[in-house]
Protein backbone atom coordinates (compact mmCIF):
# COMPACT_ATOMS: atom_id res chain seq x y z
CA UNK A 1 0.00 0.00 0.00
CA UNK A 2 1.09 2.90 -0.88
CA UNK A 3 -0.84 6.76 -0.51
CA UNK A 4 0.51 10.41 -1.28
CA UNK A 5 -1.46 13.64 -0.67
CA UNK A 6 0.25 16.42 -3.00
CA UNK A 7 -0.47 20.09 -3.43
CA UNK A 8 1.74 20.67 -6.23
CA UNK A 9 1.05 24.38 -5.95
CA UNK A 10 2.55 24.68 -2.17
CA UNK A 11 5.10 21.76 -3.18
CA UNK A 12 3.26 20.12 -0.46
CA UNK A 13 3.60 16.40 0.24
CA UNK A 14 2.58 13.82 2.37
CA UNK A 15 3.15 10.02 2.01
CA UNK A 16 2.16 7.26 3.72
CA UNK A 17 3.48 2.98 3.04
CA UNK A 18 3.65 0.16 4.68
CA UNK A 19 6.72 -0.97 2.51
CA UNK A 20 9.56 2.15 2.15
CA UNK A 21 11.83 0.06 0.76
CA UNK A 22 9.71 -1.10 -2.14
CA UNK A 23 7.85 2.36 -2.54
CA UNK A 24 10.40 4.90 -1.87
CA UNK A 25 11.41 5.76 -5.67
CA UNK A 26 7.27 6.00 -6.15
CA UNK A 27 6.76 9.33 -3.88
CA UNK A 28 7.48 12.60 -5.94
CA UNK A 29 10.42 13.17 -3.82
CA UNK A 30 11.60 11.95 -0.83
CA UNK A 31 14.13 14.76 -0.44
CA UNK A 32 13.60 17.20 2.17
CA UNK A 33 11.04 15.45 4.32
CA UNK A 34 10.95 14.38 7.97
CA UNK A 35 10.02 10.65 7.93
CA UNK A 36 8.18 8.42 11.07
CA UNK A 37 9.50 4.84 10.80
CA UNK A 38 7.76 2.20 12.07
CA UNK A 39 7.80 -1.46 12.81
CA UNK A 40 4.35 -3.01 13.28
CA UNK A 41 5.79 -6.40 12.02
CA UNK A 42 6.15 -9.18 14.85
CA UNK A 43 9.55 -9.83 14.28
CA UNK A 44 12.99 -7.19 14.51
CA UNK A 45 14.19 -5.34 11.56
CA UNK A 46 16.85 -3.45 10.65
CA UNK A 47 17.90 0.05 8.66
CA UNK A 48 20.48 1.97 8.53
CA UNK A 49 20.64 5.98 10.00
CA UNK A 50 24.41 7.89 8.74
CA UNK A 51 25.78 4.42 7.81
CA UNK A 52 24.45 3.02 11.71
CA UNK A 53 22.66 -0.07 11.99
CA UNK A 54 19.44 0.40 13.78
CA UNK A 55 17.17 -2.62 15.04
CA UNK A 56 13.81 -1.88 15.89
CA UNK A 57 11.63 -3.86 17.49
CA UNK A 58 8.41 -4.73 17.06
CA UNK A 59 6.29 -1.90 17.78
CA UNK A 60 8.79 0.73 17.90
CA UNK A 61 9.25 4.40 15.73
CA UNK A 62 12.32 6.16 15.08
CA UNK A 63 11.78 9.90 13.44
CA UNK A 64 14.64 11.02 10.79
CA UNK A 65 15.19 13.85 9.32
CA UNK A 66 16.26 15.54 6.11
CA UNK A 67 19.95 16.13 8.28
CA UNK A 68 20.01 12.09 8.14
CA UNK A 69 20.85 9.59 5.51
CA UNK A 70 18.50 6.77 5.57
CA UNK A 71 19.14 3.29 3.96
CA UNK A 72 16.69 0.21 3.56
CA UNK A 73 18.87 -1.70 1.38
CA UNK A 74 19.20 -4.31 4.76
CA UNK A 75 15.68 -4.65 5.54
CA UNK A 76 14.53 -7.90 6.02
CA UNK A 77 10.91 -7.11 6.61
CA UNK A 78 8.75 -4.01 5.28
CA UNK A 79 8.91 -0.89 7.28
CA UNK A 80 5.63 1.63 7.53
CA UNK A 81 7.07 4.97 6.62
CA UNK A 82 5.08 8.37 7.04
CA UNK A 83 6.97 10.94 5.98
CA UNK A 84 6.24 14.66 4.78
CA UNK A 85 7.81 17.85 3.87
CA UNK A 86 8.14 21.57 5.59
CA UNK A 87 5.13 22.96 2.80
CA UNK A 88 3.20 20.12 4.15
CA UNK A 89 3.11 21.02 8.06
CA UNK A 90 6.42 22.75 9.32
CA UNK A 91 8.06 21.52 12.55
CA UNK A 92 9.12 24.67 13.61
CA UNK A 93 6.28 26.82 13.05
CA UNK A 94 3.93 24.47 14.91
CA UNK A 95 6.39 23.71 17.73
CA UNK A 96 4.47 25.93 20.70
CA UNK A 97 1.78 23.42 19.77
CA UNK A 98 3.48 20.13 19.45
CA UNK A 99 6.66 20.64 21.30
CA UNK A 100 8.83 17.55 19.33
CA UNK A 101 11.81 19.75 18.14
CA UNK A 102 15.15 18.28 20.28
CA UNK A 103 12.53 14.87 20.76
CA UNK A 104 11.52 13.48 18.63
CA UNK A 105 13.04 15.85 15.06
CA UNK A 106 16.42 17.85 15.54
CA UNK A 107 17.86 16.52 18.59
CA UNK A 108 21.86 16.19 18.40
CA UNK A 109 21.73 13.14 21.28
CA UNK A 110 20.60 10.35 19.81
CA UNK A 111 18.70 9.01 17.02
CA UNK A 112 15.02 8.36 18.60
CA UNK A 113 13.33 5.16 19.09
CA UNK A 114 10.02 5.50 20.76
CA UNK A 115 8.38 1.95 21.83
CA UNK A 116 4.66 1.76 21.67
CA UNK A 117 3.40 0.23 24.89
CA UNK A 118 0.85 -2.78 24.90
CA UNK A 119 -1.58 -0.47 26.35
CA UNK A 120 -1.44 2.41 24.04
CA UNK A 121 -0.97 -0.40 20.90
CA UNK A 122 -5.17 -0.06 20.36
CA UNK A 123 -4.52 3.90 19.81
CA UNK A 124 -1.62 3.86 17.36
CA UNK A 125 -3.53 1.46 15.29
CA UNK A 126 -6.59 3.06 15.51
CA UNK A 127 -4.99 6.02 13.80
CA UNK A 128 -3.00 3.89 11.25
CA UNK A 129 -6.74 2.90 10.45
CA UNK A 130 -8.27 6.39 9.91
CA UNK A 131 -4.77 7.67 8.51
CA UNK A 132 -5.20 5.62 5.79
CA UNK A 133 -8.92 5.78 5.48
CA UNK A 134 -8.45 9.81 4.80
CA UNK A 135 -6.19 9.13 1.49
CA UNK A 136 -9.60 7.41 0.02
CA UNK A 137 -11.74 10.97 0.43
CA UNK A 138 -10.27 13.38 -1.87
CA UNK A 139 -12.22 16.25 -1.03
CA UNK A 140 -11.36 20.28 -0.11
CA UNK A 141 -10.48 19.39 3.25
CA UNK A 142 -8.78 16.44 2.97
CA UNK A 143 -5.35 18.36 3.13
CA UNK A 144 -6.73 19.77 6.33
CA UNK A 145 -7.49 16.77 8.04
CA UNK A 146 -4.04 14.76 6.95
CA UNK A 147 -2.48 17.99 8.87
CA UNK A 148 -4.96 17.02 11.69
CA UNK A 149 -3.97 13.23 11.91
CA UNK A 150 -0.22 14.00 11.67
CA UNK A 151 -0.35 16.42 14.06
CA UNK A 152 -1.62 14.01 16.46
CA UNK A 153 0.73 11.36 15.75
CA UNK A 154 3.53 13.55 16.32
CA UNK A 155 1.94 14.78 19.80
CA UNK A 156 0.89 11.02 20.81
CA UNK A 157 4.69 10.13 20.29
CA UNK A 158 6.38 13.19 21.48
CA UNK A 159 4.48 12.18 24.79
CA UNK A 160 6.04 8.54 24.98
CA UNK A 161 9.42 9.77 23.67
CA UNK A 162 9.20 12.50 27.07
CA UNK A 163 8.31 8.90 29.63
CA UNK A 164 11.06 6.75 27.53
CA UNK A 165 13.90 9.36 27.12
CA UNK A 166 13.71 12.36 29.65
CA UNK A 167 14.32 11.48 33.18
CA UNK A 168 11.13 11.76 35.35
CA UNK A 169 12.25 14.47 37.98
CA UNK A 170 13.02 17.32 35.42
CA UNK A 171 10.75 19.54 35.41
CA UNK A 172 8.57 20.52 31.72
CA UNK A 173 10.59 23.99 32.19
CA UNK A 174 14.20 22.43 32.11
CA UNK A 175 12.91 19.48 29.65
CA UNK A 176 12.39 22.96 27.24
CA UNK A 177 15.00 24.18 27.76
CA UNK A 178 16.79 20.69 26.51
CA UNK A 179 14.85 20.53 24.09
CA UNK A 180 15.23 24.00 22.41
CA UNK A 181 19.15 23.96 23.08
CA UNK A 182 19.24 20.74 20.92
CA UNK A 183 17.58 22.32 18.44
CA UNK A 184 19.65 25.62 18.62
CA UNK A 185 22.96 23.37 18.26
CA UNK A 186 21.45 21.74 14.64
CA UNK A 187 20.49 25.36 13.42
CA UNK A 188 23.95 27.23 14.38
CA UNK A 189 26.68 24.26 14.91
CA UNK A 190 28.41 25.77 11.88
CA UNK A 191 29.24 29.27 13.07
CA UNK A 192 28.58 28.94 17.09
CA UNK A 193 30.85 26.69 18.93
CA UNK A 194 30.62 27.50 22.73
CA UNK A 195 28.03 26.77 25.16
CA UNK A 196 27.65 30.68 26.22
CA UNK A 197 26.66 31.11 22.60
CA UNK A 198 23.35 29.59 23.22
CA UNK A 199 23.19 29.94 26.78
CA UNK A 200 22.73 33.78 25.91
CA UNK A 201 20.00 32.94 23.17
CA UNK A 202 18.22 30.72 26.20
CA UNK A 203 18.69 33.51 28.72
CA UNK A 204 20.41 31.22 30.49
CA UNK A 205 24.23 30.81 32.15
CA UNK A 206 26.33 28.19 30.71
CA UNK A 207 26.33 26.74 34.54
CA UNK A 208 23.07 25.84 34.31
CA UNK A 209 23.14 24.86 31.06
CA UNK A 210 25.85 22.15 32.48
CA UNK A 211 24.03 21.33 35.74
CA UNK A 212 20.18 20.39 33.48
CA UNK A 213 22.38 18.04 31.39
CA UNK A 214 24.05 16.62 34.21
CA UNK A 215 20.98 15.35 35.21
CA UNK A 216 19.77 14.29 32.16
CA UNK A 217 22.50 12.81 30.09
CA UNK A 218 26.57 12.14 30.51
CA UNK A 219 27.33 14.24 27.84
CA UNK A 220 27.68 17.85 28.10
CA UNK A 221 26.06 20.90 26.01
CA UNK A 222 29.52 21.69 24.78
CA UNK A 223 30.16 17.87 24.08
CA UNK A 224 26.68 17.48 22.17
CA UNK A 225 27.81 20.76 19.84
CA UNK A 226 31.23 19.24 18.91
CA UNK A 227 29.44 16.32 18.06
CA UNK A 228 27.03 17.74 16.19
CA UNK A 229 29.79 18.97 13.88
CA UNK A 230 31.37 15.75 13.77
CA UNK A 231 28.66 14.60 12.85
CA UNK A 232 28.53 16.68 9.78
CA UNK A 233 32.05 16.45 8.63
CA UNK A 234 31.70 12.43 8.68
CA UNK A 235 28.22 12.93 6.57
CA UNK A 236 29.87 14.96 4.28
CA UNK A 237 32.98 12.30 3.93
CA UNK A 238 30.73 9.61 3.50
CA UNK A 239 27.73 10.91 1.61
CA UNK A 240 29.45 13.10 -0.69
CA UNK A 241 32.60 13.83 -3.20
CA UNK A 242 33.76 17.18 -1.24
CA UNK A 243 37.49 17.07 -0.36
CA UNK A 244 38.47 17.74 3.22
CA UNK A 245 39.58 21.28 2.72
CA UNK A 246 35.85 21.99 0.69
CA UNK A 247 34.63 20.28 4.31
CA UNK A 248 36.07 22.03 6.33
CA UNK A 249 35.51 25.77 4.88
CA UNK A 250 31.49 24.11 4.74
CA UNK A 251 31.67 23.46 8.66
CA UNK A 252 33.12 27.40 9.25
CA UNK A 253 36.85 26.19 9.87
CA UNK A 254 39.45 29.08 8.36
CA UNK A 255 42.63 26.46 8.51
CA UNK A 256 42.10 22.99 6.87
CA UNK A 257 44.81 21.82 9.25
CA UNK A 258 42.45 22.94 12.26
CA UNK A 259 39.65 20.51 11.23
CA UNK A 260 41.80 18.00 10.73
CA UNK A 261 42.83 17.73 14.15
CA UNK A 262 39.28 18.54 15.23
CA UNK A 263 38.48 15.25 13.36
CA UNK A 264 40.96 12.94 14.70
CA UNK A 265 40.22 13.84 18.58
CA UNK A 266 36.54 13.69 17.50
CA UNK A 267 37.14 10.18 15.63
CA UNK A 268 40.68 8.38 16.35
CA UNK A 269 40.89 8.95 12.69
CA UNK A 270 41.68 11.99 10.28
CA UNK A 271 39.23 12.65 7.76
CA UNK A 272 41.61 10.66 5.11
CA UNK A 273 41.73 7.66 7.07
CA UNK A 274 38.27 7.57 7.52
CA UNK A 275 37.83 8.06 4.26
CA UNK A 276 39.84 5.36 3.03
CA UNK A 277 38.01 3.01 5.90
CA UNK A 278 34.89 4.29 4.13
CA UNK A 279 36.26 3.18 0.76
CA UNK A 280 37.47 -0.24 2.21
CA UNK A 281 33.98 -1.18 3.70
CA UNK A 282 32.10 -0.22 0.73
Amino acid sequence: MKKEFLDKKLGAVLGFTDDIKGHESDFSTTDGTIKFLWNRQDEPTSLRIDSEEIILKPGQLVTTTYLHHVSFKDSKLPITAILFNREFYCINDHDSEVSCNGILFFGTQDIPIVTILPERKRRYDLWYEIFAEEFSTPDKIQGDMLQMLLKRLIIMTTRLAKDQHIVQSLKNEQIDTIRKFNFLVDIHYKTKRKVSDYADMLFKSPKTLSNLFSIYNQKSPQQIILERLALEAKRLIHFTDKQNQEIAYELGFNDPAHFSRFFKKMTEKTPSEYRENKTLTA
